[in-house]
């Protein structure tokens, strides 16, 4: 099994940043691919940005390209997520996850392990 946490998340002004961390503990051996998705109050959880073994390999959704950047650290099995020039439409519930899969993309059904979700709010 695999154990996913994240951290980092809070309070942040408008056009503030912030980084979330996502470690992934237990087997880490099985997995490739790594994201982030959202979930506002009222909305379905969304893709935010994902990244495969291959570090440099990254994807993001359109609404937060040029903005947010995510990248990993193999050796601490961490992810992250770096996050600026923040909106208040930003704010969710970010949840990290983890897939098996080489190239899991955007669909959260690829995605096998998650985190309980970290907070982040920003205010206008």
């Amino acid at each position: 099994q695999v154990q996913v946490v994240e951290s980092g998340g809070g309070l942040v002004q408008a056009g503030g940043s912030l980084r979330l961390s996502c470690a992934a503990s237990g087997r880490t051996f099985i997995i490739y691919s790594m994201a982030w998705f959202r979930q506002a109050p009222g909305k379905e959880r969304e893709f935010v940005a994902g990244v495969r073994w291959n570090p440099s390999r990254t994807n993001y959704a359109d609404s937060v390209k040029g903005r947010f950047t995510i990248s990993r650290d193999n050796a601490k099995n961490t992810a992250y997520l770096q996050m600026y020039s923040v909106k208040p439409d930003d704010t969710a519930v970010y949840y990290c996850a983890a897939g098996r899969l080489r190239v899991a993309g955007s669909d959260s059904r690829n995605y096998d392990y998650w985190g309980q979700g970290t907070q982040v709010t920003v205010s206008s």
